[in-house]
């Protein structure tokens, strides 16, 4: 039968590292732009400033997304292992195991027991994997695809800002930061929204919210120094 209901739950892996990248990108890097000219740096330092934290942010979210996608990655390969030599030592175990878990879910026992039968015949790994570990192919852990997607939306957040202090004045660099920067991260929060299906003004909002306020205390903490210091 065709399958006319459109469904996002496949797009929750990447999804989710894409949004967290670009979304580091742009507040670290407007938040470490801010801060610095907010304690009097010069144009030319604040520019290496934000350039050194697009190159160590990309490179600190690629490292961050492998290890751990990947410690997920070997937690649920080491249950699959041990759900299949379960398969291979009491299958009848597992049968009953599975079966309960649909009479949990709605079904009565003589149903549930046919209904395992038939999916263990089919797929007993799968079966269980999906049914009794919550693994599946949609949500399965990927930690190259999740380190690539963060570091490749991080390092394009970052330039975001970047971009701002290379054609802005001086003068006008923070206002011009601060305000392009929370453009594109409602631009972000509105487009993740819909990629994901989501409700797009929460999530828009959402996003606006904690870049602001991280921007606000990272400029003040440069301001407090820069007076400090001069």
């Amino acid at each position: 039968m065709r399958h006319i209901e459109k469904h996002r739950t496949h797009r929750i892996g990447w999804l989710r590292a894409a949004v967290l990248g670009a979304n580091d990108g742009i507040v670290s890097t407007a938040s470490l732009v801010l801060g610095v000219a907010a304690a009097g740096a010069s144009s030319k330092n604040i520019l290496i400033t934000g350039v050194a934290g697009l190159v160590a942010g990309a490179m600190s979210m690629a490292a961050g997304e492998y290890v751990s996608v990947s410690s997920q990655a070997d937690t649920e390969r080491a249950n699959l292992d041990r759900e299949r030599k379960e398969l291979a030592t009491d299958p009848k175990h597992e049968h009953e195991e599975l079966a309960a878990i649909y009479v949990g879910r709605g079904l009565d026992a003589g149903l549930a027991a046919k209904v395992s039968s038939q999916l263990m015949k089919h797929d007993a790994l799968g079966a269980h994997a999906r049914d009794e570990l919550g693994i599946s192919e949609t949500l399965t852990a990927r930690p190259l695809q999740a380190a690539l997607a963060s570091a490749i939306t991080f390092s394009v957040g970052a330039a975001l800002p970047l971009l701002v202090v290379l054609l802005v004045p001086s003068a006008a660099l923070m206002w011009a930061v601060s305000a392009s920067s929370l453009l594109f991260l409602a631009l972000l929060g509105s487009l993740a929204a819909r990629v994901g299906g989501a409700v797009v003004i929460t999530a828009t909002v959402r996003v606006t919210f904690w870049g602001a306020l991280a921007m606000a205390l990272t400029a003040g903490v440069g301001a407090l120094f820069g007076v400090g210091l001069r």
